[in-house]
């Protein structure tokens, strides 16, 4: 069994490559970090008998995107699943405000990018008759809040995308699944707030949020149910928050 994972060089999808191979799997993980995905390709091989297959990528790059994966030997192209995990926020400023940069760049890597990979690796599940895609979502698409604007934009079109994914691929015999995080105490706000370590630590003060090996452990539930389960739309959140608005601090 062979699993793609987008964004694998951190968070979810890094706890995701690891979660597959300690199952047995087989793992294809992408990154633009280089040595992120060097060091967890030696782990895997270090750790678990499993075969491992790095491509540093961008997802936001179209013809990277399909030349990469197009040139995949064949083995590695019958790819069971796919997660699109590889996403980000950038910047967090009233709509009247905001970096123009900031939005092109969600936009370019949370819907242009998932749509890219799918675009190249659904045509080989529709072959097979068989597959799973996982798009990482958020509480960010299914609520909107102050500043967040584009960003939970993103969120909700992914959404939208995968919903519309499942219809499409019903006949094809592929399982689609949303899973949708709030707080999540990774790289993400480091990220959003452009390496300000002190007010990317200040989002998660006064409660306890998720960690990446908890997303992880919901994606291996939704990948091993039985073939006729499908887990089509989860929403996961620390105990502490309601939503993607209300978070409760002590």
């Amino acid at each position: 069994m062979i699993a793609l994972i987008t964004g694998a060089s951190s968070g979810f999808g890094r706890a995701a490559a690891l979660k597959f191979a300690e199952h047995g799997w087989d793992v294809i993980v992408t990154g633009r970090r280089k040595e992120r995905l060097e060091e967890l390709e030696h782990i895997i091989r270090d750790t678990y008998e499993t075969k491992v297959y790095t491509l540093q990528l961008d997802v936001r790059d179209r013809q990277a995107v399909s030349e990469e994966l197009e040139a995949l030997p064949h083995f590695w192209k019958e790819i069971d699943v796919l997660v699109n995990n590889a996403g980000l926020a950038s910047g967090m400023s009233a709509i009247h405000e905001g970096d123009i940069q900031d939005w092109e760049r969600m936009i370019d890597t949370n819907v242009k990018g998932l749509l890219y990979v799918s675009r190249t690796v659904l045509p080989w599940m529709v072959a097979r008759k068989k597959g799973h895609v996982i798009n990482i979502g958020s509480t960010a698409g299914k609520d909107a809040y102050l500043n967040g604007n584009v960003y939970c934009g993103t969120k909700f079109a992914v959404d939208a995308i995968t919903k519309s994914m499942r219809v499409d691929l019903l006949q094809h015999g592929i399982k689609v699944t949303a899973i949708n995080p709030g707080a999540a105490e990774t790289e993400f706000s480091i990220v959003r707030f452009a390496g300000d370590a002190a007010r990317a630590k200040s989002v998660y003060q006064g409660f306890h949020p998720l960690q990446a090996e908890d997303i992880a452990d919901i994606i291996w539930f939704a990948v091993s149910r039985p073939a006729h389960v499908v887990l089509n739309d989860i929403v996961v959140t620390p105990l502490a928050q309601a939503n993607a608005i209300y978070i409760h601090r002590s």
